[in-house]
């Protein structure tokens, strides 16, 4: 007899349904380019369904979606996950209302994780769409969106998230040369800060341009 999951497989089969849906909008704005970006909605207090390592986003089906352990390690699966996993669990894991991540690769987004990794962070500041993000409720104030600089060693990575988390409140972040991290409650939580980001970071790069 088959040993059953160590999670609920329906709720698998859910997530998976949403995961695909809303990563096919992602890919069809152009923010997952080559096989690139990964996503990930909580399962239960200790797994996460995230999207397999180098599948096209645009084209996922339920075999695409996979359970990994708060350490990032497949569960019940020999498939290979993200190998920035670590990053997602790392705030399922920190945070037990956060219940969706979703990591893109916009060229707005990638420009400005280039554009501010010197002084890293971006500064919004005046927007009414800052509003956006839960927990604010004016858009008075300064909202500081770190940018990390990129490398290989997830763990060394992570340890540096892991730090600015204990520092400051946030939504999400960037990396380097590689895209923007952004999270929520739900999924339509994560996605509207996602796209809030998306707003915002275009809004000061073209104010860069005009400044010039």
């Amino acid at each position: 007899m088959q040993t059953p999951p160590p999670y609920d497989s329906q709720r698998l089969r859910h997530l998976a349904g949403e995961i695909i849906t809303n990563v096919r909008e992602l890919a069809h704005a152009g923010w997952t380019p080559a096989t690139s970006s990964n996503f990930s909605c909580r399962l239960d207090d200790h797994h996460a369904a995230i999207t397999v390592s180098g599948r096209d986003k645009g084209r996922l089906t339920e075999a695409d979606i996979m359970v990994v352990d708060w350490n990032g390690k497949a569960v019940g699966s020999d498939k290979r996950p993200s190998a920035e996993t670590l990053l997602h669990t790392q705030l399922y894991a920190r945070f037990p209302e956060i219940g969706c991540v979703l990591h893109t690769h916009s060229r707005t987004q990638t420009v400005a994780s280039r554009l501010y990794a010197p002084q890293g962070y971006v500064r919004f500041e005046g927007y009414e769409l800052q509003k956006a993000f839960a927990g604010n409720t004016t858009h008075e104030g300064a909202m500081d969106v770190p940018v990390f600089a990129n490398t290989q060693d997830m763990e060394e990575l992570s340890a540096w998230v892991e730090k600015k988390l204990e520092e400051q409140a946030m939504w999400g972040y960037l990396i380097d040369g590689h895209g923007l991290y952004a999270w929520g409650r739900d999924m339509a939580e994560a996605r509207r800060h996602l796209e809030a980001f998306e707003f915002l970071l275009g809004c000061e790069l073209e104010l860069r341009t005009l400044k010039q």
